[in-house]
């Protein structure tokens, strides 16, 4: 729905509960109950009908048309250039303070287009315009600074957007050649990243997959070498075929692994392919003076002077990346980094890295001060952030990704102990719900019989919704607003009115109706602009679970006043009480962020995670240790995770 009929469905919710209690409470003036709710309901009925997008708007329903495109286009060109700005900033990047990353043509060549002209990482997108096709192949070694070029790269060119295609910057180590086509891969990232795609009132059926089947949106591929090394050739093959030669298309590497693709599948059909270069000195020792104070930066003179004395050396070789420079940057900004001129303890690169990620791992947590510099929202113990990051990264590693989506979390835990832990506890809360109501209704001896009943149902609801689903946009009439609010309401006041009398029929079918049409209305967001994040991605889901449970706390609240006594307002106040758990059980039963919920407060039990893991999550990002891509988290480098997870290798093995 639109932003405007979103707001003014929740206004009428609101209303309709409103008018509804307040004629329940005004019958000592004169007034019918019956009637008033008569007439309440057929008013609701006529309000939804005046904002149904499916009954004025049946093209939404319809595949989405070029108007539909185009502010689709416009609208996630404006999110993802919020999004990864506040990611640039975030990584603690400043235009005009990075470091300044030359490139050149490989040799041997590895693209079939004359070598392309040297350049420098700040004017990326000159150079990425320059080139004809706009198809460019960045490679470097671990930590050479691809990543960040390509984010330079994106934020630049959704800086500069007009009418030309989206860049879509997304990382490599998510996609399985063998199981899905580059082009799926790419729709069900747009869909899980900006869900606001699935508003077909605003942008029509099918949005995500029809901007990239138009080639309205091109990829920017961060890590070809992040797929497992049987699997590189074949994905290179299929990135030419989805994406042939006149179609924009980056794509970043390391330098073998690139290599060997190519020799297998073919170089990427007319691509410019350059190739970033290790810092000298010079541009270290310029930019370590430049992150830290005068009396601090004279600290690195040894390490300056034995640079200049050794450029070659095990020491430049180490620093001769900018995730190297950084993390010294980091790690000594306060401490005596002439420590890295010990030849026993670091007598090479790789020992050289282990240091400094272990240092920025265990330096990030456990000081108050450096809590406060960045904002943390509380200092989190050394030790156990350090095993808990191990966990993720471990978690991580054995499914061979990069990227930790909260809503993934669950396969972290078994999936028959993951459906029968939240089976458990729904149907535990479900029927407590029912069994309290129960127990002090004019039924008492039916109250064991009947919350174990209701607790069996919810729980083999929760059993069957425990299995993840790829969410598809919904056609036809069942993207009526009336046509669900109606049905399901109708239904169950017929039931309620059978057994307890009209009004409290009424009650039951209007505050069903209410319920189903705020679900509607909070089902999907209606601004795509929004930048995506774990945070926003999370607020939706819980948005709809306490909406559903309060909206079902009321109507049960009323129909317990209604059939067990309209003056017992003790009757009231238990059915609200009981509707609240009954809502809450029925409200998450599809929703990701009930299963996250199980999933994280069992690791927790068992101490592998953190009770506030979001705020810790968010809490690492600030101290340097992780980063964020959209709606997921990751760790600052592949390096820091897997040196965490133990991993001699990096990751090689896909999910």
């Amino acid at each position: 729905m639109s932003s405007f009929r979103q707001r003014a469905v929740l206004a009428g919710c609101v209303l309709a509960a409103l008018l509804a209690a307040a004629g329940l409470f005004a019958t000592d003036y004169g007034i019918d109950p019956d009637l008033w709710l008569i007439v309440l309901a057929l008013g609701f009925v006529l309000f939804l009908a005046a904002l149904d997008p499916w009954l004025h708007r049946r093209k939404a329903a319809g595949l989405a048309t070029d108007a539909n495109l185009a502010a689709a286009r416009a609208a996630l060109a404006t999110a993802l250039r919020g999004q990864w700005t506040e990611e640039f900033t975030a990584r603690g990047l400043r235009r005009g303070e990075l470091l300044d990353l030359h490139w050149s043509a490989p040799e041997p060549p590895l693209g079939d287009q004359p070598a392309a002209p040297p350049g420098r990482s700040d004017a990326v997108v000159e150079a990425f315009e320059r080139q004809p096709r706009g198809r460019l192949v960045v490679l470097g070694e671990a930590g050479a600074g691809k990543s960040t070029t390509a984010l330079l790269l994106t934020i630049g060119l959704l800086e500069r957007r007009g009418d030309g295609p989206v860049p879509v910057l997304l990382p490599l180590s998510t996609w399985d050649p063998d199981a899905e086509d580059v082009r799926t891969w790419m729709t069900r990232r747009l869909y899980e990243d900006h869900p606001a795609l699935r508003n077909t009132e605003l942008y029509g059926s099918y949005a995500a997959d029809l901007l990239v089947e138009q080639r309205l949106v091109f990829p920017v591929l961060d890590g070809l070498d992040q797929l497992p090394a049987a699997k590189r050739a074949d994905a290179l093959a299929r990135l030419n075929r989805a994406f042939p030669p006149a179609t924009p298309l980056v794509l970043t590497s390391r330098v073998a692994e690139f290599a060997d693709a190519v020799a297998a599948a073919g170089p990427v059909a007319g691509a410019d392919v350059v190739q970033l270069h290790p810092l000298d000195h010079e541009e270290i020792a310029g930019y370590l003076r430049a992150s830290t104070d005068p009396l601090h930066a004279a600290r690195w003179e040894p390490i300056f002077l034995h640079l200049r004395a050794e450029p070659d050396g095990r020491l430049a070789e180490a620093l001769s990346t900018p995730l190297a420079v950084w993390l010294a940057g980091v790690v000594y900004g306060s401490g005596e980094p002439s420590e890295l001129l010990d030849r026993n303890r670091f007598p090479d690169r790789r020992a050289v890295e282990h240091h400094l990620v272990d240092a920025l791992v265990s330096g990030a947590f456990g000081d108050r001060a450096v809590a406060h510099d960045v904002r943390a929202s509380q200092v989190w113990p050394r030790d156990k952030a350090h095993r808990w990051l191990t966990f993720l990264a471990t978690h991580l590693h054995a499914r061979g990704i990069r990227e930790l989506a909260w809503w993934e979390l669950r396969r972290a835990v078994g999936r028959t102990w993951l459906a029968l832990l939240g089976a458990l506890a729904l149907g535990s809360i479900g029927g407590f719900g029912v069994a309290w109501l129960m127990a002090y209704a004019s039924t008492p001896d039916l109250a064991p019989l009947t919350g174990l009943v209701a607790g069996l149902l919810v729980a083999a609801a929760a059993l069957s919704a425990s299995r993840q689903r790829t969410a598809k946009p919904r056609l036809g009439a069942w993207r009526s607003l009336l046509l669900t609010s109606a049905v399901l309401g109708t239904a169950a006041g017929l039931v309620f009115g059978a057994l307890y009398g009209l009004s409290a029929g009424l009650v039951v079918g209007l505050g069903l109706a209410v319920a189903t049409a705020l679900r509607f209305a909070l089902g999907s967001a209606a601004e795509l602009t929004q930048p995506s994040s774990p945070k926003w991605t999370m607020a939706r889901d819980r948005v709809a679970t306490w909406t559903g449970s309060l909206v079902l706390a009321v109507v049960f609240g009323a129909a317990a006043g209604l059939v067990f006594g309209p003056h017992q307002s003790g009757m009231v106040g238990l059915g609200l009480a009981s509707g609240l758990l009954l809502g809450f059980a029925l409200s998450v039963l599809h929703l990701r962020w009930w299963w996250f919920t199980v999933a994280r407060i069992w690791l927790a039990l068992r101490g592998k995670l953190p009770w506030e893991l979001m705020v810790f999550l968010d809490d690492a990002r600030k101290l340097g240790v992780l980063r964020q891509a959209g709606a997921c988290y990751q760790f600052r480098h592949a390096l820091v995770q897997d040196r965490l997870a133990g991993a001699r290798e990096p990751v090689r093995s896909q999910a």
